[in-house]
């Protein structure tokens, strides 16, 4: 029996975290039995089964010609049920507890307060009675005793209550944040590979065992440390990884890529443009008659006997199901028959192979529905009941007809219309050559998850959710058109608790250049400045970074995403040992043969001191006027230079001008430009803002 395989465990020792999922490896390693089949265990229950791949590893001569996947369940001990969950049940009743004594606690201080002394009724001849106060006044006393005692319990009640509610919230969010690698109940359920190894028998193989899980993802994050004048330096990437796929990665390696591991790759459909009148798109054919010969397709599969394991031999494409076996439903309504009929004639040809487990001789004889009518059961129309006549008894209701023998209906011509599942052709699964009932060897539609399997998925899905550390950016975001996969330099730990977890991927070597820019017409402050190259083959992802100088934590930037051989600036705030001054003047004049031309002379003057020990490059940022009016011009009057395309790692506005400027340590400049605004007395503006 398939439960007598023998039991491989496995190890995990691979992961490739993609921008949202993983693709796991495990390694076994044992003999291989007499009939081959083995039952590799430790697969998480949340596990994609379609994505099951098996091979052997270090053995010639074996391999493997069958890989599935089996649930299995076991009860667990009582002290392997897990501490957390029991902790959150035993808080649980004590909560239940604790609020049905605050409520009885309510209800008889609502008894209590609710005393009301009552007079007795007084009767027609009786005379007016004195009203006993020593009473009232003892009742009230009463009362307000019993009341006072009551509260006193109430907020003691209520304070044990909070106490517990807040215990019951700390062990739940102690168990969500818990590592859902441990069996959450007294039940615990996995997957198994079920592997048919063919080869030399008794041969100890290793086998490893590749499987996609959703519930993984992962964002870069940077660290950059340099020194002051150095020319290079170390970017350590670093990752924060997130899991929740109900196994612990421990001292597994880990790779992180950003592709998108559950990313559609069906092929696109392309519709044609036509000019005209409009007209409804056509309905995508989804049927044809089935192959011929499909039943004697598997005739070498059946002729080899049983599977190792398997009592009996699979059943014969088109065989009667067996003796007390109720043969399933059709997968579509109206759809059934046998599975080896012949095709219908004049079917649609040329499109797709059949997408559902049915013959055609009860395609052809079953009736279908005309469009605003009943359907047609014979050759003629079918005549409507004559409406009785004014005053006449209503007819009486016409008694159920005797079954008949099983006569066969008139034929539709035409091929069945499948639905939208049956259409999904990504989504439609070839069954294997053990299905019964005809299926072997068709498509039919994916039949989905059970409801624990769909549970577990839905628990690890949820981590895509999470909300991302501080200036991170997802790396589908980041990468654009290009997918690139970075290794660890070593194992890391990541429990599947569904929290970030930070994994050291490895150091980038990359370039570095300190410069200093102050743009004094708008601020007269020198700031810092890294210009970053990178020098690798891989592209840098966007993320935050922590920038190290001379070993002192500085601050923490974000980077933009680099492409191989960029280069980008980071900003490192103000540097307050480099002054810079600016001081402008403006003199205005005529110039011309009838003074008809405004000259407007600017005349600006900037500062430098270095009060740094070491030398420093400063890049001083002017700007001057630009103009599309071809009377008007401008003169330029200094030794700064245009920025030319590519020079530096951003973009200029039109009219940048800058100066370079090597400063020694301790050491000042002096920097001197200007430039003429000429202005014709046809474009000048009376009383306008020129000159600023």
């Amino acid at each position: 029996m398939a439960g007598a395989a023998p039991r491989w465990a496995s190890v995990l020792d691979s992961v490739v975290v993609y921008a949202q999922g993983a693709l796991c490896r495990r390694l076994a390693r044992g003999t291989v039995p007499a009939d081959g089949q083995v039952r590799v265990t430790g697969l998480p229950r949340s596990l994609d089964a379609d994505s099951l791949r098996a091979r052997v590893v270090d053995a010639s001569g074996v391999r493997v010609t069958e890989a599935r996947v089996e649930v299995e369940a076991e009860p667990q001990e009582a002290g392997q049920a897990g501490e957390l969950l029991r902790e959150v049940e035993r808080l649980r009743d004590d909560c239940d507890a604790a609020r049905g004594r605050r409520d009885r606690q309510l209800t008889l201080i609502g008894e209590i307060g609710a005393l009301r002394p009552v007079p007795p009724a007084r009767r027609k001849d009786d005379p007016h009675r004195r009203t006993p106060v020593d009473a009232w006044l003892d009742l009230s006393d009463f009362v307000d005793e019993r009341l006072t005692g009551l509260h006193g319990r109430l907020r003691e009640l209520e304070e044990e209550l909070r106490r517990v509610e807040h215990e019951l919230t700390v062990a739940v969010d102690r168990l969500s944040r818990a590592s859902s690698d441990a069996p959450s109940a007294h039940v615990a359920t996995s997957f198994c590979a079920v592997l048919t190894l063919d080869g030399a028998t008794g041969a100890e193989v290793g086998v490893e065992v590749e499987y996609g899980v959703p519930g993984a993802v992962w964002v870069p994050a940077y660290r950059l440390a340099h020194r002051q004048g150095a020319q290079d330096g170390r970017l350590l990437l670093r990752a924060s990884v997130a899991q929740r796929t109900g196994e612990d990665w421990t001292g597994v390696r880990i790779a992180l890529a950003t592709a998108d591991l559950r990313r559609r790759t069906e092929l696109p459909r392309l519709r044609s443009v036509r000019i005209g009148r409009s007209q409804p798109a056509p309905a995508p054919p989804g049927w044809r008659e089935h192959p011929a010969g499909l039943a004697g397709l598997f005739a070498g599969y059946d002729a080899a006997g049983p599977r190792p394991g398997n009592d009996a031999a699979p059943p014969m494409a088109g065989a009667a199901p067996a003796p007390g076996r109720v043969p399933p439903p059709p997968v579509m309504a109206g759809y059934g028959g046998s599975p080896t009929a012949p095709p219908v004639p004049g079917g649609a040809e040329g499109h797709f192979p059949q997408a559902f487990g049915s013959g055609a001789e009860d395609l052809a004889a079953r009736p279908r529905p005309r469009p605003g009518g009943r359907p047609r059961t014979g050759g003629g129309p079918v005549a409507a009941p004559a409406p009785a006549p004014p005053g006449a008894a209503p007819p009486p209701p016409a008694m159920p007809a005797a079954p008949r023998a099983s006569a066969p209906p008139a034929p539709v011509a035409g091929p069945p219309q499948p639905d939208g599942a049956e259409l999904d052709y990504s989504a439609l699964v070839l069954r294997g050559p053990d299905e019964q009932d005809g299926r072997r060897g068709r498509l039919f539609p994916c039949g989905g998850f059970d409801p624990v399997t769909a549970e577990y998925r839905r628990r690890a899905e949820a981590v895509a959710a999470l909300p991302l550390p501080g200036q991170t950016v997802r790396p589908r975001e980041s990468a654009g058109s290009f997918d690139h996969r970075f290794d660890a330099a070593a194992p890391a730990d990541i429990p599947s608790d569904g929290t970030w977890h930070t994994v050291t991927v490895g150091e980038i070597p990359v370039g570095l250049r300190t410069e200093y820019i102050c743009v004094p017409a708008v601020e007269q402050t020198v700031y810092t400045t890294l210009v970053l190259s990178n020098a690798t083959e891989q592209a840098l992802l966007a993320g935050p970074v922590e920038v190290i100088v001379d070993e002192d934590f500085l601050l923490t930037s974000s980077l933009p995403t680099l492409a191989p051989g960029g280069v980008c600036r980071m900003g490192l705030g103000p540097a307050d040992s480099i002054g810079v001054t600016r001081r402008t003047s403006l003199h205005e004049s005529t110039a011309g043969l009838r003074n008809n031309v405004t000259v407007l002379d600017h005349r600006v003057h900037v500062e430098l001191a270095n009060r740094l020990a070491v030398p420093v490059s400063v890049e001083v940022r002017e700007r001057v006027p630009v103009t599309a009016e071809a009377d008007v011009r401008i003169e330029e009057r200094a030794d700064w230079t245009a920025p030319e395309d590519g020079d530096g790692p951003e973009r200029h506005v039109p009219g940048t001008r800058l100066w370079r400027v090597e400063l020694p340590a301790g050491g000042t400049a002096a920097l001197d430009g200007g430039y003429e605004i000429r202005i014709p007395a046809g474009k000048a503006l009376t009383g306008g803002n020129r000159r600023s």
